[in-house]
């Protein structure tokens, strides 16, 4: 049992103020990233952590399957950079998937804190790069195809560049400078971090974080075990198939046990690795199997190392959920996104008025244009939008919103101003919500013209062209994504093609399923739908 926290409001006022801390950091690295895909779609995170490299406190945005994973990512870097091998001003990047985020576009930076010479804690922050280098093919069978993989190495020492490292990343990606930018706007969030750690112990009178950290990650741990405790003991099972690739469809096979206040995630029974690149790591499936569970049984508490103790994951090696190396894995997140699906509806039974139907962007629809503009300068372009959630028992599912991701599209002017492309129109997707006594949310279409002279590369990854997400308790599944060029043609989901000069793509992102009988819908409800034109 949890021991009681002495000053509970004190607790909770040092808490806020350490995670303001990260917040502020992340707000400096929004303000100073060179990419859209850092300022404008918060494909991020940023946290604090103690000196055993176990988050404390995280940033508010950014993308939170990705702060799941910096506790386990540091650790790792520990073991080889041990904790006397760092001095104050180091910082040590990796983008490897087994250690890091899962694929190699996200570049993960960690720095020591020190206070009166002694190593107190880290900072943390991870983020994705708008160019890594490697093939522009979706063929790529493994890794090295994919980009440049940076095991961990020291990128600054004593807060000097280490100029080897730079120039060896530098001379391998297409976008040199926007990559470069990012990583000081990184180093710059890492700055934040450090010295406001460092205040909030002299003002507190504090040597080191070992205190705060014990009773944060002891409240975290017991509220995350009460949840459980809440939920029959038992074993409960669900699948979830995707489209795949090629002669490689994807099956998640999972099995939830609950046994008093832990819970095993076993994804055993799932497809084998797969030679195409939707293959996600173990690191990655962990995320993405403990986020879920977090907002499901346990919301209302701050997240920190503490929170995940108590659940367990596990997946078969050599499966699409726990790939061997050198596995290509650029797009994991075709199969990550998947899990929160198999989770929820293997709860529903137990939880059917907390957990939501499947969502549209579970997984995530990515789009990336590449080319030159007509003065012939490179360009290459993330757009980040979103689909429709699934229904829940009580509500509407939300329209274009990111889950189980947190990212987004950004302003419109911004993607214009960073690239030649020109959005002709963004708008809601009516009628692709899932139809049922709470409708799923709607996805979008968004038409994309290219002006220039030149053609544009058109890279999509994405899933849900065969298979939409699935309603609950009833609920209709809700619409399937699509992609077709000006002419009519529709464009596989998983392709490279090219975007004529002149020629325009609509691009359009499934909705979410419903949840209970359509026929219970009230029928206000129904007729609000119409005059929205939310429905057809």
């Amino acid at each position: 049992m949890t021991p009681p926290v002495a000053d509970p409001v004190g607790l909770e006022v040092r808490w806020d103020r350490l995670a303001a801390a990260t917040d502020e950091a992340a707000s400096t690295m929004l303000r100073t990233a060179f990419s859209t895909i850092i300022r404008e779609s918060n494909d991020y995170t940023v946290v604090l952590m103690d000196r055993r490299g176990r988050t404390m406190a995280e940033s508010r945005a950014g993308i939170p399957g990705f702060a799941a994973l910096m506790s386990s990512l540091t650790a790792l870097v520990l073991e080889r950079f041990p904790a006397g091998d760092w001095q104050d001003g180091d910082a040590v990047i990796t983008n490897d998937p087994w250690i890091a985020t899962g694929h190699l576009p996200d570049i993960a930076m960690i720095t020591p804190i020190f206070r009166r010479g002694t190593l107190v804690g880290f900072a943390g922050t991870a983020a994705h790069s708008p160019d890594i280098g490697g093939t522009p093919s979706l063929g790529a069978t493994d890794l090295m195809s994919e980009g440049v993989l940076i095991p961990p190495l020291r990128l600054y020492r004593a807060g000097r560049v280490e100029p080897g490292v730079r120039d060896l990343l530098l001379a391998n990606v297409r976008l040199p400078g926007e990559l470069w930018g990012d990583l000081e706007a990184q180093a710059a969030a890492h700055e934040v971090c450090r010295r406001r750690a460092r205040e909030f112990l002299e003002d507190f009178g504090e040597p080191d974080f070992e205190g705060f950290a014990s009773q944060v990650h002891s409240l975290t741990d017991a509220a995350m075990r009460a949840a459980i405790r809440a939920l029959p003991d038992g074993v409960h099972r669900a699948s979830v198939d995707a489209d795949g690739v090629e002669g490689h469809p994807t099956h998640i096979e999972c099995a939830v046990t609950v046994s008093g206040d832990r819970i095993e995630i076993d994804y055993t029974g799932t497809s084998a690795q797969v030679p195409f690149s939707t293959n996600a790591t173990l690191n990655y499936t962990r995320a993405y199997s403990v986020y879920p569970l977090k907002i499901l049984l346990d919301p209302a508490t701050r997240t920190n190392w503490g929170s995940y103790r108590s659940i367990a994951v596990r997946a078969p090696e050599g499966t699409i959920v726990n790939p061997t190396f050198p596995a290509p894995v650029v797009a994991r997140h075709l199969t990550g996104h998947l899990l929160s699906c198999a989770i929820y509806r293997a709860l529903a039974p137990v939880l059917p008025g907390r957990v939501i139907a499947d969502s549209g962007g579970a997984p995530a629809l990515r789009i990336r244009f590449a080319g030159v503009d007509d003065a012939g300068r490179p360009f290459a372009q993330m757009l980040f939008a979103n689909a429709g959630m699934g229904a829940s028992k009580e509500k509407d599912g939300l329209s274009t919103t990111a889950f189980p991701t947190n990212s987004g599209s950004g302003s419109i002017e911004a993607l214009e101003a960073a690239a030649p492309l020109r959005f002709v129109r963004k708008e809601l997707r009516a009628g692709s919500g899932g139809r049922g006594r709470r409708r799923g949310g709607l996805g979008q279409d968004i038409e994309v013209h290219n002006p220039t002279r030149h053609p544009v590369q058109l890279v999509l990854l994405g899933d849900r062209e065969r298979h939409p997400a699935l309603g609950l308790d009833g609920g209709e599944p809700g619409a399937t994504a699509q992609v077709v060029l000006g002419t009519g043609e529709r464009v596989p989901l998983k392709s490279i093609s090219q975007l004529a000069p002149g020629a325009s793509v609509v691009i359009s992102f499934p909705g979410g399923g419903g949840f209970g009988a359509p026929e219970d819908r009230e029928p206000e409800l129904v007729r609000a739908d119409e005059l929205g034109g939310y429905v057809r």
